[in-house]
């Protein structure tokens, strides 16, 4: 009984700490632009000497269409990124998963068009997994 209670403890303070890999996997802020009205073209700087797995985007304060996105790598490469997708306010996309599982991101660069003037441009917010 007292072994139970031993390894029931320990796996209570595991849990409520935090493992070094749930802490390691964690999603960061990586940068955000805002979407002028009408269709645009924008460029994300990323900064910093981060290396992630797998993105997403969250659009915030008002509606906008994704029609294109490109991420550009460190090393040169591109990857383009099928996301043809209607964002409405507060909407997140799917996890994207880097090609080569972890690399540093030089800039993200999208096509997208702000929906419903009368809201307000959109914000678009990008996440980065460690």
């Amino acid at each position: 009984m007292k072994t139970k209670s031993i390894v029931f403890m320990a796996l209570v303070t595991f849990f409520l700490t935090g493992s070094a890999f749930t802490m390691y996997t964690k999603w960061v802020l990586i940068g955000q632009k805002e979407a002028n009205y009408g269709p645009d073209r924008d460029v994300l700087k990323v900064t910093g000497n981060d290396i992630f797995k797998a993105i997403k985007i969250k659009v915030t304060d008002a509606g906008l269409d994704m029609m294109d996105m490109d991420i550009y790598f460190e090393n040169g490469e591109k990857f383009n990124v099928a996301i043809r997708k209607n964002f409405k306010q507060g909407e997140e996309s799917r996890v994207i998963d880097l090609p080569g599982n972890r690399r540093r991101i030089d800039r993200i660069s999208f096509l997208y068009d702000t929906k419903g003037v009368m809201k307000g441009k959109a914000n678009v917010l990008v996440f980065g997994k460690k």
